[in-house]
Formats: C-alpha cells, structure tokens, sequence
C-alpha cells in the first residue's frame, strides 16, 4: 500500500483485528497539520487519525470518544506523545464545552470520522455486528436504552419507521411485523437472533455479499445513539470552536450522514452566500465556510484491496471564514 500510512492499534483489546484508518491520506492532506497548531478528534476511536495527525507535526491533539472502551485502551499512545495527546471521555456533540475547558484559544482543525468503528464492530459482546452472535447491545457508551429494549418494547409502527428512516429498508414493515409476532413466544436478545429473522423474511440472492440485515443492524444502531442528532449538534459545535482558517473535515459511511454534513457545508458556503441570480435580490448572510472539495472523496481501489470496509467512506472539507 505504498504512501499509505497504516495505524497498527497494539493497545487494541484482544480479538480486535489492526485498525487501519479510513481515507488517512486525504484527511492529513484537508487537515494540513502544523506545527504549533491544536486539534480536535471528535471520534477517537483506536486513535489513527489522532496518531497520524500527532506524527505529522509537532503539534497537539484534543480527542474525545463517547465510548469508555476506546479511552481505556489508549494508554499505550497517550505514553507516546506525552503532552501532545488529551483524550476527553464525552459524545462529539459536547465537543465545544469540551474544548473551552481544555484550551482558551480556538481550534486549528476539526475531524471527525462518523459512525461505528472497527473496534466495536470485532467485538461480539458489543452487538454491532450481524456476522458474529453477541447480546443486541449496540450502545457506544455506557448509557441509554439498548437494540434489545427497542425490538421487545416499541410497536410495530414505531420500529417500522426506524428501519425506514434510519436504515432506508423497503421491507420494513414487514420486518418489523415479523419481529412483533416472534418477541410475543421469545424476547430478542441475540444479535444472530435478529440477523437470521430479518434473513427469513427478506431472502437472499445467490452469491450476494450484502446481508439483508444491515440496513436493519444500520437503522437500530442509529436509533440506539441518536447518531443524526449527534452529529448535526456536532456540526454546529464545530462551527463555534473553529478559528478563522480552521479546517473542518468530514468522513461518513452512508447517506444519510453525508446528507446532513453536505448539507450543512453549503448552507454556511460562499457559494450560499452569493444566492441565485434567477431569484429576487435579498440580504444574505456572510458565507462562514468556503468549500474544499465540492464532491465528496472516495477510497482508491489501492485502499479497498486493503480495507473493504472503506468501501462506502465520503470525505467533506471545508475552511472557516
């Protein structure tokens, strides 16, 4: 994988295979650390992009991770940049109260990698993953309602409607009538329990490698972390914190993310700043990011030969006014 730099986790729990970080490259390349200059991580995880930013230049990371697992195993990098590297447990959403008590000044750059990381997908006890049998937990942190309470407990309409919002899944009234006639003789408990019901149901062509049930394991994890609201509150904390010249950069896993930060992103451009010349003349407010790249980035076929996991990662930059 030449040019490619590759975060190996030593301090990883046991089982949990090496992370290696999405799109690395092009995230330095938004990021551009500097020497001298402070950064905040909102999504730590195993710490590739925290290790690689710190790598890069003599300069300083802020990380936070709502997961205690991912703080808990990171002693091993904390040791390697002394001084360089604070790891703050706390959701991304916090991320400017966070900020405001660790540093006075403004941050250089914000990067955040959204959604479920390696770590928690290896680890069968935290039920993220429809592969391997583990209790339906899927909760980041440590608190909160867990995809188990949520297929025993809500109705069928309300389950349908997670599985069609969060997960765009065509058959999820369907699915979720199935789930509701068979918690009546068993409660869900186990993640294979769920993958295997929604299999039934759905079917499955020969040869496909997707499983019917990621977009219900999808939809159900998205419910369980508020992820959307997390991560529109996280937008808006960024926009707070950043110095003039910040950098902000994005990494999503699916459409709906993509949506809220592409969305986001314009709404505050220069380009919306300017309006449309086919529409009256109004006041418009001054653009408070310029857009970096105006598509969203994509994995080369040289990273998803190494890491099919990246396969649906898009990258979104911008630069605070």
């Amino acid at each position: 994988m030449t040019g490619r730099r590759v975060s190996r986790d030593r301090d990883a729990p046991s089982g949990v295979r090496p992370h290696i970080p999405v799109l690395l490259s092009e995230v330095l390349n938004a990021l551009q650390p500097k020497a001298g200059e402070v950064y905040l991580d909102g999504t730590f995880g195993a710490g590739g992009y925290s290790s690689a930013i710190l790598d890069a230049a003599d300069c300083k990371v802020l990380a936070l991770d709502r997961d205690p697992t991912a703080i808990a195993t990171a002693g091993l990098l904390v040791e390697r940049f002394a001084g360089r590297l604070t790891l703050v447990e706390s959701p991304f959403s916090a991320m400017a109260e966070v900020w405001r008590a660790h540093h006075a000044t403004l941050a250089d750059g914000v990067v955040l990698d959204i959604g479920v990381s390696s770590m928690q997908l290896d680890q069968p006890a935290r039920g993220f993953s429809f592969m391997t049998d583990g209790p339906l937990d899927m909760r980041m942190g440590a608190a909160g309602i867990s995809a188990a309470d949520i297929l025993n407990t809500a109705s069928e309409t309300e389950i349908a409607d997670i599985l069609y919002r969060y997960g765009e899944e065509r058959r999820s009234r369907h699915i979720a009538k199935a789930i509701v006639a068979t918690r009546s003789e068993m409660k869900f408990s186990r993640t294979l329990e769920l993958a295997s019901l929604v299999e039934k149901v759905i079917g499955r062509k020969p040869g496909d490698p997707k499983h019917p049930a990621t977009r219900t394991f999808q939809a159900l994890r998205i419910a369980v972390n508020n992820e959307l609201e997390e991560l529109t509150a996280a937008l808006e904390a960024a926009e707070q914190l950043l110095k003039p010249g910040g950098r902000l950069v994005l990494v999503t896993f699916h459409s709906l993310e993509d949506r809220i930060v592409k969305d986001f992103i314009r709404e505050r451009s220069d380009r919306a700043a300017k309006g449309s010349r086919f529409l009256p003349e109004e006041k418009k407010s001054e653009p408070r990011f310029r857009i970096v790249n105006q598509r969203a980035l994509s994995p080369s076929e040289e990273e998803l030969s190494v890491n099919p996991r990246a396969r649906s990662a898009r990258l979104r930059a911008a630069v605070r006014t």
